[in-house]
């Protein structure tokens, strides 16, 4: 334990003394005694944890929560403290579990540890396969638990059963040649049965794109809306959905190319969690490289991609392979309930044409108490702002930047604190997930306002 642990723990007990459980960051120490490796955790991150136990190894339980749940249970060795914080969070609200960001435990590499090798304990992997699937059964939650990418788990959501209609909403403007192979990419590898098709034409002029629609039409399950006017990805958007027989909403750029069939199945049966407002996926660049694996606030300015640029490495603690819960998903690729757009009434027209907008739909359901979930079983190439192109006049520029300034302005003190991201790490363009300097993250006997710790009735372990 870091010397100041359970000072940090009374601390933050005596600033909400509601608090049932709380966990921190944590590093290694190797076989001279050097710190290593720290993992600077998200704050609670429910989809993350049914993924990874990240709340290990300092975490402070309320002792009567602990008795009223009867303890440690025999038969999870290995993933006792995993079996164990399941419980617990079956008991207790989000609000009442904080994350404390400073390193707080130094776990000791040893040649039996998995600190040193995550499948060292291969009996420890069954245990949480089995806590986890044990955790569903008792929420009466229709999944199923299978081991995933070396030592974590994926929890697999049934889809509803009755396979509800999916409206896929795709704005294009000529280059017919990336049209054609998103649309075709859908038809063929796409093995969720029940979607339809609205393309949204944005001025095209091109003959052959002209002709593509007109073949299109053809087709029942494809459904054609024309819009003059400017570029404006939000408009464009909304007026698909206003058209949309689906009870579920699919928004997809037209230069997007299905790769995994299964990508629909996975996402619809995230959307239809009631809990969930939106699902993002993982996209590629052609090259395979990752351009999309959530969005993280407040790096680079306002918000950038995580993980982009990686291929198949393993991300920030494997998280570029784990489902997880993000404070926002691109629009490029984004799923929701037909109902919950509408509600929140759809993409930002006015302030938001092209940029962000996806983000501040994001941070609505978010501000709501609806989650943002990333998957990575659903992906597709992206071939990025092929049709679009890029911010190079005079008038984009001026565009983009009035919103990033708007999004700023509106949503600045979640762009300084995405819960999902870690006050550690760096905001730095390109250095995501680099330990920020100098550092964001204020040492609380620097502050004026300090409250003496005082002794609780908490376990630590």
């Amino acid at each position: 334990l870091a010397r100041t642990a359970l000072f940090f723990a009374a601390l933050e007990l005596n600033r909400s003394p509601g608090l049932q459980l709380l966990y921190t960051d944590e590093d290694k120490l190797d076989r001279e005694g050097r710190r290593c490796d720290p993992y600077f955790k998200s704050d609670w991150n429910p989809d993350l944890f049914t993924a990874q136990n990240y709340i290990s190894h300092l975490s402070f339980y309320s002792a009567e929560l602990v008795r009223k749940i009867g303890g440690f249970r025999i038969g999870f060795e290995g993933s006792q403290d995993y079996d164990l914080t399941l419980r617990c969070v079956e008991r207790i609200n989000p609000e009442q579990i904080r994350h404390i960001p400073h390193v707080l435990y130094h776990w000791r590499v040893a040649e039996q540890s998995t600190a040193t090798f995550g499948a060292a304990k291969p009996y420890a992997h069954v245990a949480a396969v089995r806590a986890m699937q044990e955790h569903l059964d008792r929420r009466h939650i229709a999944a199923r638990v299978e081991p995933h990418y070396a030592n974590y788990l994926r929890v697999i959501y049934s889809p509803p059963p009755d396979r509800p209609l999916v409206s896929i909403i795709i704005p294009t403007r000529d280059r017919v040649a990336l049209l054609r192979q998103c649309v075709e990419s859908i038809f063929t590898k796409t093995d969720y049965p029940n979607f339809e098709i609205i393309i949204i034409d944005n001025e095209s002029v091109q003959t052959q794109t002209l002709e593509y629609l007109a073949s299109l039409a053809e087709n029942e399950r494809v459904a054609m809306m024309r819009v003059a006017g400017e570029f404006n990805y939000s408009k464009l958007n909304n007026l698909g959905v206003a058209c949309a027989r689906g009870a579920f909403i699919a928004l997809l750029n037209n230069d997007l190319e299905v790769i995994k069939p299964g990508w629909l199945t996975e996402m619809i049966s995230h959307a239809a969690r009631p809990e969930v407002g939106a699902v993002g996926a993982r996209l590629r660049y052609p090259d395979g490289t990752m351009q999309h694996c959530g969005v993280l606030l407040g790096v680079g300015g306002v918000a950038t991609h995580a993980h982009s640029g990686i291929r198949n490495e393993h991300g920030y603690f494997a998280r570029a392979h784990l489902t997880q819960d993000f404070s926002a998903v691109t629009a490029a690729c984004m799923v929701l309930r037909k109902a919950v757009y509408e509600q929140f009434g759809g993409l930002d027209e006015e302030h938001l044409a092209v940029a962000f907008n996806d983000v501040d739909l994001c941070l609505r359901l978010l501000q709501a108490g609806l989650r943002v979930v990333w998957t990575p079983h659903a992906e597709l190439t992206h071939h990025e702002s092929a049709s679009r192109g890029l911010e190079d006049t005079g008038s984009k520029q001026r565009r983009f930047l009035s919103e990033v300034a708007f999004t700023r302005e509106k949503w600045g003190h979640l762009l300084e604190a995405d819960p999902f991201y870690n006050p550690n790490l760096s905001v730095e363009s390109n250095q995501e997930f680099k330990l920020a300097f100098p550092p964001r993250v204020q040492k609380p006997w620097k502050q004026n306002s300090l409250s003496p710790p005082r002794a609780s009735q908490f376990s630590a372990r």
